[in-house]
């Protein structure tokens, strides 16, 4: 009986990044993209502890927090691009 509640949320995880990826291809600003591959950083790291949930693995937890970390960093990165033009000042 779990594992199907396992399934359903790789499903819905992996139809929310789905539907990030198509807002991605025909976003029509470059803001609706950032927020978009967010999401979809968002989803993977729900996917990835997901995953470690599953295989009752610790190793799944470490990886999702420097998922988490690099997300982070690159959206406020890409953000202060759009609104200055350059990343290092």
């Amino acid at each position: 009986m779990i594992e199907y509640a396992y399934i359903f949320a790789f499903g819905c995880f992996a139809l929310a990044m789905l539907m990030n990826l198509w807002k991605v291809v025909i976003g029509t600003e470059i803001t609706d993209r950032i927020l978009a591959l967010d999401t979809m950083f968002i989803n993977s790291i729900a996917l990835v502890v997901l995953f470690g949930v599953f295989l009752s693995s610790e190793i799944f937890f470490e990886a999702s927090l420097i998922m988490a970390m690099l997300g982070f960093i690159s959206t406020v990165a890409y953000a202060r691009f759009l609104l200055r033009g350059n990343i290092i000042e």
